[in-house]
């Protein structure tokens, strides 16, 4: 399918602000992206670059008063999500290099607290797919989603505790759960057509059959419509933006997402 999201930021500044954003897609194996806008209000210096992760990011100095960004893109992307019942479990003496940072734990995923709830999860099913679908499953059924819970991210352990989060929170669970089995897992933020309330999205990835699969225990049948535009270990990796320094604040965001009923030319 064809979709056309965008992003505005409103931000008050009382003094020049580095900041650092992640709000551009790139076009990979599951979206391609035919056109984009970026658009800077006022116009300021940019360098881009691609982080460890292969995100594109924007490095900038906002100036001081108000400073608005506003991002568009046109991408086709999947109408269904890949699924592999029985996709076999890749030993860890077998992952490629560039996915075993995502085995480890990390700030928000603490994976080497849940290696008993995970065996104990997925006990009666086989290694690799089926045991993500069934941790999906189990974070899906026991874990709220309450959108607006939570400013902040919370880690798995905090998730675990409270049984309520928003979408990164049952992610880092869902993650966290994984790792622990020895199953690399990673975290995804993008746009997903359909969702409600329409904000920025958060799923996870797990790497099983050799490749990364998506799974979202926010939703009860998950599909496609969705754009990323970071992957990471875990929340402190991917926000759309950080600020450093005092004295700024985000007065304003708008997330859409629309459904193009003719491709772009």
């Amino acid at each position: 399918m064809w979709i056309k999201m965008g992003c505005k930021l409103d931000f008050d500044l009382e003094a020049r602000t580095p900041l650092v954003l992640m709000l551009r897609p790139r076009s990979g194996v599951q979206q391609w992206v035919a056109r984009e806008s970026y658009t800077l209000t006022p116009s300021v210096p940019v360098v881009e670059y691609t982080d460890i992760f292969g995100n594109l990011c924007q490095r900038l100095v906002a100036p001081i008063g108000q400073f608005a960004i506003h991002t568009s893109a046109e991408v086709m992307t999947a109408d269904e999500v890949d699924k592999a019942p029985g996709a076999q479990f890749v030993e860890v003496q077998n992952l490629p290099e560039f996915v075993l940072t995502h085995l480890l734990p990390s700030r928000y995923c603490e994976s080497d607290r849940f290696g008993d709830l995970a065996r104990e999860i997925t006990a009666e099913v086989l290694p690799g797919y089926d045991q993500v679908a069934s941790i999906d499953q189990w974070v899906r059924h026991f874990i709220r989603y309450t959108p607006g819970s939570s400013n902040l991210p919370i880690s798995a352990q905090e998730v675990n505790v409270r049984c309520e989060g928003v979408c990164r929170d049952l992610a880092h669970l869902g993650i966290a759960l994984c790792r622990s089995i020895s199953i690399p897992a990673r975290l995804v933020v993008g746009y997903l057509y359909g969702l409600q309330p329409m904000d920025m999205h958060a799923w996870f990835e797990a790497y099983v059959g050799d490749r990364w699969y998506t799974f979202d225990p926010t939703q009860n049948v998950i599909h496609g419509g969705r754009v990323a535009i970071a992957y990471g270990r875990d929340a402190a990796d991917v926000s759309v933006f950080h600020q450093f320094g005092a004295g700024a604040s985000l007065s304003n965001m708008q997330v859409s997402v629309d459904l193009l009923v003719d491709a772009p030319d």
